[in-house]
């Protein structure tokens, strides 16, 4: 009985999500900035090395600006966005709070190199097949900063001696 009570509370929600084109992008978008800006402030304070603690900063400077585009877009269409990264993303910060030094250093390294591979895949397919033309074209938009991120994390990754896997 309570999975039928579950599945008849989450109805409403899926049944609107269903509604609004890309709703899953907007939701992904939104969440991963949130975390890109929550991970970049954690490494502006406990990162060892210089190069890190500067990529911290340019994440938290970059995911803002890109968090407040998308914001104003979903306001302009109603869309509620997340508040907070994801469960997952909340964990991955979680376990990079415990760690300090080069160990802290190298986790950040690799989880960026991750999340900017995922994202830029992510991006890619919206700005390529995305149903809302504002979805699509913010992606398109966003998409360099993204790739220019991906080059200084795997940059910094080669000058401290970080392996991407």
């Amino acid at each position: 009985m309570k999975y039928f009570a579950a599945l008849i509370l989450l109805y409403p929600f899926a049944a609107f999500s269903a509604e609004i084109p890309d709703s899953k992008f907007y939701r992904d978008a939104a969440e991963g900035g949130l975390a890109e800006v929550a991970m970049g402030n954690l490494a502006q304070q406990k990162a060892q090395s210089p190069s890190v603690k500067e990529f911290g900063a340019q994440m938290v400077k970059d995911h803002t600006a890109a968090n407040e585009k998308l914001k104003a877009l979903a306001q302009s269409k109603n869309i509620t966005l997340p508040a907070n990264p994801s469960v997952a993303e909340i964990e991955a910060k979680s376990k990079l709070q415990v760690l300090s030094g080069q160990s802290f250093d190298k986790s950040y390294i690799k989880g960026m190199i991750k999340d900017h591979e995922e994202d830029i895949a992510e991006f890619k397919k919206e700005a390529a097949s995305g149903q809302d033309p504002e979805a699509r074209a913010f992606a398109g938009a966003t998409l360099p900063t993204l790739e220019a991120h991906l080059k200084m994390i795997q940059a910094i990754a080669a000058t401290v001696g970080v392996s991407a896997s």
